[in-house]
């Protein structure tokens, strides 16, 4: 079987993380029995900054033919913070709708958490977090003045929402910005989460903020409620995203499966990420189950090392393995994540690990080690 994937570098290292996930997935196919027919996307810093493109009407045709991205990563130090990002990255995953942030909360073998006392069977649960709504959805404005007009819109696939403001201040200045979070928007990924659940441990935990945001946040709380309904067997919880920090690390066993309104979704995974290992640990997926999803780690581009092979590839490779798991390529998902554990245990890792191992070696390992672990 083949599977066709896109893959776009971005900028700093993800070029180099990338060459050693693919590498890395294309000896799975070989243990497995099915190929990947990759096709490269030169999308990030370089072309912006050579052609003023960021995301275009050709790239979006071509990407929209693959079911899958895997990604590097995005941002320049060339570039003012938030245009390669909001232009690239976000443009992608709101046009093909991922309404998913998939994100695995796991610790493996060999790897050292900051809680004490805490083992592999105590940190693995999974964090859902919408990824299209709530604030956001990018409306929003600044003045100073004593009076603003405007009319802001938010456009999605299953619905367009238009906010005519005016506003009227004796503030120096302002500014504000709108969450929004809808019925199908918050349905469609909390039954996600559901049906995670139910293939897991039976157990899905919602976090957000109804006590004080009760508008936007009550409206989930409903949503949660109404889809519990159909899933007599799996056991629910509410907590505030306050409380879930401390029991994140409090007791990060009681956790199974976790969803969450995206702004407090992207702060309680990179949470998470630390009581895994840290940031070069740490993958993750936007998905649109029915459409094109994209894989990625969730550090950034570290430009200053870029071209060096210094690079911690593994939480790329992880997302590889999510990637696979996609596709339907089970057994060879497992197989990744096994190589990786194995090459921690083995010490064979770059130098934030502990190790002196370049990005390349680490790729080669794990390519080798992925067809007998």
């Amino acid at each position: 079987m083949q599977h066709r994937v896109a893959a776009i570098g971005g900028d700093g290292i993800g070029p180099e993380i990338v060459a050693a996930g693919k590498e890395v997935l294309d000896s799975a196919g070989e243990r497995y029995g099915f190929d990947i027919a990759w096709t490269d996307f030169d999308i990030g810093a370089d072309r912006y900054l050579a052609t003023g493109e960021l995301l275009t009407e050709e790239d979006i045709r071509e990407l929209s033919k693959f079911s899958s991205i895997y990604f590097g990563s995005i941002g320049d130090d060339r570039v003012k913070p938030g245009i390669l990002e909001k232009g690239i990255l976000l443009a992608i995953r709101f046009h093909f709708d991922q309404f998913i942030n998939l994100r695995p909360i796991k610790l493996l073998d060999g790897v050292e958490t900051p809680l004490a006392n805490k083992r592999p069977k105590d940190i693995d649960f999974v964090v859902v977090r919408e990824n299209t709504e709530d604030f956001y959805v990018g409306i929003g404005s600044r003045f100073a003045g004593r009076r603003e007009q405007k009319t802001l819109e938010v456009v999605r696939d299953l619905y367009s929402v238009r906010f005519g403001l005016d506003v009227e201040t004796d503030a120096d200045e302002l500014a504000y910005q709108i969450g929004v979070v809808t019925r199908p928007g918050a349905e469609r990924a909390i039954r996600y989460a559901f049906d995670l659940a139910a293939a897991r441990e039976k157990k899905v935990t919602s976090v957000d903020k109804a006590n004080v945001l009760s508008d936007v946040y009550g409206l989930w709380r409903d949503v949660f409620t109404d889809v519990a309904t159909g899933y007599p067997d799996v056991r629910t919880e509410f907590n505030f995203v306050d409380a879930v920090t401390m029991w994140f690390v409090k007791n990060p066993e009681w956790f199974d499966v976790v969803v969450t309104p995206n702004m407090f979704g992207d702060i309680i995974t990179d949470l998470g990420a630390m009581i895994q290992g840290g940031l070069g640990l740490a993958p993750g997926g936007n998905i649109n189950p029915a459409g094109t999803s994209m894989f990625e780690p969730i550090h950034g581009s570290a430009p200053k090392y870029r071209g060096q092979d210094v690079t911690n590839p593994l939480a790329t490779v992880w997302a590889g393995s999510m990637l696979l798991d996609h596709l339907g390529e089970h057994e060879a998902a497992a197989a990744v994540l096994r190589a990786i554990e194995r090459s921690i245990l083995d010490g064979y890792v770059t130098r934030d690990m502990g190790g002196a191992k370049k990005t390349s070696e680490i790729g080669r390992h794990l390519a080798s080690l992925v067809k007998t672990v």
